[in-house]
């Protein structure tokens, strides 16, 4: 793994987040969040950012079938 490897973090349409080598083509579907830094850095934020792991349609589905 190269130290000095600088990565951008990326999320889906389902908040779903990935580190990404900065610098290269971003995937159909995934979005530039605005971090960069290194891959310390990027994992850190990710981990602060992303709370609950499930994808964003099964949240809302979730959330749907809670009794009132």
């Amino acid at each position: 793994m190269d130290e000095d490897a600088r990565y951008e973090v990326l999320r889906n349409d389902e908040d779903q987040y990935s580190l990404w080598l900065l610098g290269q083509e971003v995937p159909a579907g995934w979005h530039r969040t605005g971090k960069e830094g290194s891959r310390d850095e990027c994992s850190a934020y990710v981990d602060e950012v992303w709370t609950d792991m499930r994808p964003r349609s099964l949240r809302e589905q979730m959330d749907g079938a809670a009794p009132a």
